[in-house]
């Protein structure tokens, strides 16, 4: 006589308990080789960070500062665009800065120049006396700040006094905004006022928001230079500090000087929790004297965005950009008066002699994309 079978529902809630058994002892062995192979992989890769750390140790031992830098800088083009960055682990780990990604190149500094022209030939009463300008609002434009259809966005009028106008754009994607300003002084002159925001000891003085402003490390190829600047921000905000690389030319031969920077990353200033760093920045200063550089009088057009990291929304940054430029520009502009009148010594540098810097360039690196970077003619004179 046969067994009775057991009833259909029971058996198949046997059938099913018996599948999900067997499931679960292969998500057991399945869980245990995934273990196992994130385990290998965190071994290997501590192993050639290791190896990474005492490479670099061996070779700042073996070599000076200057083999370093041109050693990293052929890894760096070598790897360059591989996945995992491998370039710029290296960079971190041996802890030097790769000027020939960051350098503030030609072509940047000549964007900004252009960019003046432009709005000169565009007003058509920029003379040589000082007399009233009105400009136009400008229509051209620096790049990137484009909207999704890839045409230009507008700029707006956002102040207009007679020796000062403001104008802003949305950059594209964000909640930020561009500003550029166009202004005239006819009581200092256009060395003196370069100068004055070149001196960063002397901007110690007069600026009563810098905490810190310190060069971190000089470029000999191009006379670019990386600074570290931390800033009050308004109550109840934190401090804010930037690491940005700039570089100025001034060009006798076509009467106009300019200084670029923009924000960069340097291994020798991590980020502190003590601050809020700011990663996106850009500023542009065109000075183009009435007469000479050091006759009283001159226009000058600076382009400014930065990314301050607040919570606070876009009418709230642009109100506290709008009225901070106008008072920062003042106070350098009374600043420079106070070095006019001798009541400061600030630095010169204009002056300082770029031959200097084009020997240093040829020994630390014999390149030809290098030299003929770093070499000045006798009517234009660079130094950072």
């Amino acid at each position: 006589m046969f067994p009775r079978r057991p009833p259909a529902g029971l058996a198949a809630w046997l059938v099913g308990a018996a599948a999900a058994a067997a499931a679960g002892r292969a998500g057991a062995r399945g869980g245990g080789l995934l273990a196992l192979l994130a385990n290998q992989c965190r071994f290997v890769t501590g192993l050639r960070v290791r190896r990474a750390q005492q490479i670099a140790q061996l070779y700042g031992r073996l070599y000076s500062e200057s083999s370093r830098r041109v050693l990293l800088g052929r890894l760096w083009r070598r790897l360059r665009g591989r996945p995992g960055h491998a370039s710029a682990l290296m960079a971190a780990l041996a802890g030097v800065f790769v000027w020939d990604e960051e350098r503030i190149r030609e072509e940047e500094l000549q964007r900004s120049i252009d960019e003046m022209k432009r709005l000169e030939e565009m007003s058509g009463m920029f003379r040589s006396s000082g007399a009233e300008r009105h400009p136009p609002e400008p229509k051209s434009q620096t790049e990137g700040v484009e909207d999704s259809g890839g045409k230009e966005q507008p700029w707006e009028m956002v102040m207009d006094k007679k020796h000062f106008k403001l104008w802003r754009r949305p950059i594209s994607g964000t909640h930020l905004y561009q500003y550029r300003v166009f202004g005239t002084y006819t009581d200092v002159t256009p060395r003196q006022f370069f100068n004055v925001q070149l001196d960063t000891e002397y901007r110690k003085k007069w600026d009563a928001l810098v905490i810190k402003l310190e060069v971190i490390e000089r470029d000999v190829v191009s006379g670019s230079e990386v600074l570290h600047w931390v800033t009050h921000f308004p109550y109840p905000m934190y401090s804010r500090d930037y690491v940005y690389v700039r570089r100025y030319s001034v060009d006798e031969e076509n009467n106009v000087m300019v200084l670029v920077s923009r924000a960069v990353e340097h291994p020798s200033v991590p980020e502190s929790p003590e601050f809020v760093r700011v990663r996106s920045y850009e500023s542009q200063m065109v000075i183009r004297p009435h007469k000479s550089f050091d006759e009283n009088g001159f226009d000058y057009l600076l382009t400014y965005s930065d990314n301050p990291q607040t919570v606070f929304p876009r009418y709230c940054v642009s109100w506290m950009v709008s009225s901070g430029m106008p008072d920062f520009l003042e106070k350098l502009h009374t600043a420079t008066l106070k070095a006019k009148n001798m009541e400061i010594k600030v630095k010169d540098y204009i002056s300082s002699k770029p031959l200097e810097v084009g020997n240093e360039a040829k020994a630390a690196a014999p390149s030809s994309e290098r030299k003929s970077e770093g070499s000045c003619g006798p009517a234009r004179i660079e130094y950072a």
